[in-house]
C-alpha cells in the first residue's frame, strides 16, 4: 500500500466536516439546500473507504520507503500517520501524537460507518424532504458522521474521548431535531428525548474520564499500542494477575460502553432517542454511536482484567434478555426496532468479554448488525412515511401489496436478525454462541453459563418479536382502511438504498467467512474476518504470540524462575490446544441452539400473528401483572424517576433552600447588621461627633461673642476699662 492510500484516509473525516462547514453557513442558499453536495460528499467516502478496506483484507503492506510518516515498529499494531508530529521524540515530552491508526478492525469499521452513512444521506433526500430546518439536518448528520470517523481512526484514547464527546453533543441535536421545529407535534418529547440522551450518556462518559486518567496516571501515554504493551508488561510482572487498580480503571472505561451502547441500567435513553428522524435513528442504532461503544471494548480490550470481562459479559447477557422480552410487548415500530438494537448490543458486549473467538465474535457481529439493523430502521421509516406518520403497528397490516419493495427489504433484514442460515447474521450470531460456550467448556465461569443461557433465549426472543413486527405490519387485513388506503411506496432514493442495505443484510456476512490467500492463515475458523479483526492484526507486534494468547484468552502461563515470572511456552501452548479442541466442538452445539431458538421464535410469532390460532390477548391476559411489568419496561423509567430524577430535584430545592435561606439569610442578616450599625454610626456621627465638633464651634462662637462685647474698638472705652480694671485690682490688694 503506497503513502497515497494513507492519505486517502485523511480525505475520509475531511470531506464531511467541510461539508458541514459549507452547509451550516452557505446551505439555504445553494440548489436544493445543499442536500447533493453533502450526499455526493459521503458517496466519495464510501468508495475511499470500500476501496482501503479490500486493500487491507488482501493483505497489502505499507510500502518500506514510507517509514519517515508511517510507524512501522513492531511495537504497534499497525501503521499510523502522525500528521502533528511523525514520532513521538520530536516532541519530547508530549506522547499525545495525533495520528491515525488504520487496522482490520479499524478497517472494518470505517467501511461500514462509510456505507451506512452514505445510504442513510441517500434516504433523507426523499424522507426529510420538505422538512424546515432541511439543510440544519443535513448539515448535522454529516458531523455525526464525521465523528465516528474520527473516533474509529484515532491512534490514542485521549483523541478517541473527544469524537466521542462531539457524537454525544451531535445525538444530542439530532434527537431533538423536532424540538426546534414549533410545528411539529412532537416538539415536547423531542425535547425530552434529547436531553434525557444527553444526560444519561454523560455519565458514562464520567466513568470513561476516570479510567482514562488512571491509566494515564499509571503509563503516562494515551496511544493504543503503548497501553497494550504496557498492560502486557504491569500483568507480567504480577505473575499474570491483573493488578487491583487496572481492575478499577477497566470498570471505569467500561462504563464508557454501557452509557454510549445502552446497556442495562444507561439503556433508557436509546428508546426515548426515537423521537428523532428516522434516518437519525438509523445511524445512532447502525453505524456511529452505540457501535462507539463495543469499538471502545475491542480497542480496550487487553486492558482489561477477567473480573471486569466477567461482568462485560453478565452485563452484556443480561441486557439481550432484558432488552428481547421488552421488545415483545412494544407496538410502536421503531421502538421494537429500538429495543431489538439494545438486545443485540447486548450479545456484542457479552461475547467480547468471554475473550478468544468470542472477541472476533462480538466484533464480527458489530459489523453484520449495521447492514440489517441500518435497512430495518431505513424500512421502518418507509414505512412510517407510506402511511402518512403512523408508528403504531395495530393499526397497520396488509401492507406488503401497498409497499412491496420495503416489504422484501424489511423481511431479508428480518431473517438475518433473526440468524437464518446463509443470511448475515447467522454467521456472526452463531460465532457468538459458539465463542461463549467454548469459554464454557474451558474455564466455566458463571458468567459464562448465564451468557449462554440468557443469549439463547434472547435469540428465540428477537426472532419472535421480528415476525411479529412483520406479521403485524405486511399481512393480514388492514385494521385501519384510512391508514391502508392511503399508503404508499416510497420515491426512488429511499428504496434504493433499502434495496443496497438489504443485499448487505443478505450477503453482509458471505465473504467474511472466504479463507484469505494467506496458508498461514488457513484452519477451522481461520477465515478473512478472523485474520482481519484478529488480535494478530489489532494486538499483534505489541505482545509477543504466546503473551497475546494470554491476553485474549486470560490464561495464566506465568511460572517463576530466579525471583522472575516467565512465560510458559509449555502451558500456553498446551492451554491453546485445549482451547481450540473446545471451540471447536462447541460450533456444533452453538449451531443446533441456533437452529432451535429460530425455529421456536418464528412458529410461536406465525401461530399468534398470521395464523391468529390463538388470540395475543388471551395470553397476555393470563400472565396478568408479569405482562404489565415487561409491557411497562420493568417499571425502570419509573425508577429512575423516583429515584434519580426526583433525588436530583430534591437536592435542588434543598440547595435552593439553603442557598435562599441560609446562604442569602447569612447575607440579609449581614446587610441587616451593618445597615443597623451604619445607623447607629449615623448617630454617633451626627449626635456625638458632628455635636462635639459643633458644641466645640457653638463654645467658640459664645465665647466670640461675648468677646466682641469688649471689643468695640472705641478708645475710651477701653481707658475706661482700664481705669476701672485698675481700680479694682488695687481695691482687691488693699482688702487682701
Amino acid at each position: 500500500m503506497e503513502l497515497f492510500d494513507y492519505k486517502l484516509l485523511l480525505a475520509v473525516p475531511a470531506i464531511p466536516i467541510v461539508g458541514y462547514v459549507i452547509q451550516i453557513f452557505f446551505g439555504r442558499h445553494l440548489p436544493r439546500k445543499g442536500d447533493w453536495m453533502l450526499t455526493g460528499g459521503m458517496f466519495v467516502v464510501m468508495c475511499i473507504t470500500v476501496y482501503m478496506f479490500l486493500t487491507k483484507a488482501i493483505g497489502f503492506e505499507p510500502s518500506p520507503g514510507n517509514a519517515a510518516l508511517l510507524h512501522e515498529s513492531a511495537k504497534e499494531g499497525g501503521p499510523i500517520f502522525g500528521w502533528l508530529y511523525s514520532s513521538a521524540e520530536k516532541a519530547p515530552g508530549f506522547n499525545l501524537v495525533a495520528g491515525i491508526m488504520y487496522d482490520g478492525l479499524g478497517a472494518a469499521m470505517l467501511m461500514v460507518v462509510g456505507v451506512v452513512s452514505f445510504f442513510v444521506h441517500l434516504f433523507s433526500l426523499g424522507y426529510m424532504n420538505g422538512d424546515r430546518r432541511y439543510h440544519i439536518f443535513f448539515a448535522n448528520i454529516s458531523l455525526f458522521t464525521f465523528a465516528m470517523l474520527g473516533l474509529v481512526l484515532s491512534d490514542n484514547i485521549m483523541f478517541l474521548f473527544i469524537f466521542w464527546e462531539l457524537m454525544g453533543l451531535m445525538s444530542y441535536l439530532l434527537i431533538g431535531h423536532f424540538a426546534q421545529d414549533p410545528d411539529s407535534p412532537r416538539i415536547t418529547h423531542a425535547a425530552a428525548a434529547c436531553k434525557k440522551a444527553f444526560l444519561t450518556t454523560r455519565v458514562g462518559d464520567t466513568c470513561l474520564l476516570f479510567g482514562m486518567a488512571l491509566f494515564y496516571w499509571k503509563f503516562q501515554t494515551f496511544q493504543f499500542t503503548e497501553l497494550w504493551r504496557l498492560s502486557a508488561e504491569e500483568v507480567a510482572r504480577n505473575g499474570g494477575e491483573y493488578p487491583m487498580w487496572m481492575t478499577v480503571g477497566g470498570f471505569f472505561i467500561f462504563g464508557g460502553t454501557v452509557g454510549k451502547s445502552a446497556q442495562f441500567p444507561l439503556h433508557i435513553w436509546l428508546p426515548d432517542a426515537m423521537e428523532g428522524p428516522t434516518p437519525v435513528s438509523a445511524m445512532i442504532h447502525a453505524a456511529t454511536m452505540v457501535a462507539a461503544g463495543v469499538f471502545l471494548l475491542g480497542r480496550t480490550f487487553p486492558m482489561m482484567s477477567p473480573e471486569v470481562l466477567a461482568i462485560v459479559t453478565a452485563v452484556g447477557a443480561f441486557t439481550a434478555l432484558f432488552a428481547a422480552t421488552i421488545g415483545c410487548t412494544v407496538n410502536d415500530i421503531k421502538g421494537v426496532l429500538a429495543y431489538s438494537t439494545i438486545s443485540q448490543l447486548g450479545f456484542m458486549v457479552a461475547a467480547i468479554g468471554t475473550g478468544g473467538l468470542g472477541l472476533v465474535a462480538g466484533l464480527f457481529h458489530m459489523v453484520t448488525h449495521a447492514f440489517f439493523k441500518a435497512c430495518l430502521f431505513l424500512s421502518a421509516g418507509s414505512v412510517i412515511h407510506g402511511c402518512h406518520h403512523e408508528q403504531d403497528m395495530r393499526k397497520m397490516g396488509g401492507l406488503r401489496t401497498k409497499m412491496p419493495i420495503t416489504f422484501v427489504c424489511m423481511t431479508v433484514c428480518t431473517l438475518a436478525i433473526a440468524g437464518m442460515p446463509l443470511f448475515s447474521g447467522f454467521f456472526s450470531k452463531d460465532r457468538i454462541l459458539q465463542g461463549t460456550l467454548g469459554n464454557l467448556f474451558t474455564q466455566f465461569r458463571g458468567a459464562s453459563a448465564l451468557s449462554i443461557v440468557a443469549l439463547s433465549l434472547a435469540a428465540m426472543l428477537t426472532t419472535f418479536y421480528m415476525f411479529r413486527l412483520i406479521f403485524m405490519t405486511f399481512f393480514g387485513e388492514p385494521r385501519d382502511h384510512h391508514i391502508h388506503d392511503h399508503a404508499h411506496e416510497s420515491p426512488w432514493p429511499m428504496t434504493v438504498s433499502l434495496m443496497a442495505l438489504a443485499a448487505l443484510g443478505l450477503f453482509g456476512g458471505h465473504f467474511w467467512l472466504l479463507h484469505p490467500t494467506d496458508p498461514l492463515a488457513q484452519g477451522h475458523h481461520g477465515t478473512w474476518f478472523t485474520q482481519l479483526v484478529d488480535w494478530k492484526t489489532m494486538y499483534g507486534g505489541v505482545f509477543d504470540p504466546m503473551a497475546a494468547n494470554m491476553i485474549v484468552d486470560r490464561y495464566n502461563p506465568y511460572h517463576l524462575v530466579d525471583g522472575q515470572y516467565v512465560l510458559d511456552s509449555a502451558i500456553v501452548a498446551a492451554g491453546t490446544e485445549h482451547y481450540e479442541h473446545a471451540v471447536h466442538g462447541a460450533h456444533y452445539w452453538a449451531l443446533g441452539i441456533s437452529l432451535l431458538v429460530l425455529s421456536l421464535g418464528l412458529f410461536g410469532a406465525w401461530l399468534l400473528y398470521y395464523k391468529r390460532k390463538v388470540d395475543p390477548a388471551r395470553i397476555t391476559g393470563a400472565l396478568g401483572f408479569g405482562y404489565d411489568v415487561v409491557r411497562d419496561k420493568y417499571y425502570i423509567d419509573e425508577a429512575v424517576d423516583g429515584s434519580v430524577i426526583k433525588g436530583t430535584m430534591w437536592l435542588s430545592r434543598v440547595q435552593k433552600w439553603i442557598d435562599e435561606k441560609l446562604v442569602d439569610g447569612l447575607v440579609l442578616l449581614v446587610g441587616r447588621i451593618g445597615k443597623i450599625l451604619g445607623y447607629i454610626c449615623s448617630w454617633i456621627d451626627k449626635y456625638i461627633v458632628d455635636g462635639a465638633v459643633n458644641w466645640v464651634g457653638y463654645t467658640t462662637q459664645a465665647f466670640g461673642s461675648v468677646a466682641r462685647l469688649f471689643q468695640t474698638g472705641r478708645i475710651q472705652q477701653y481707658i475706661s476699662f482700664a481705669v476701672a480694671g485698675g481700680i479694682l485690682i488695687a481695691a482687691v490688694h488693699i482688702l487682701t
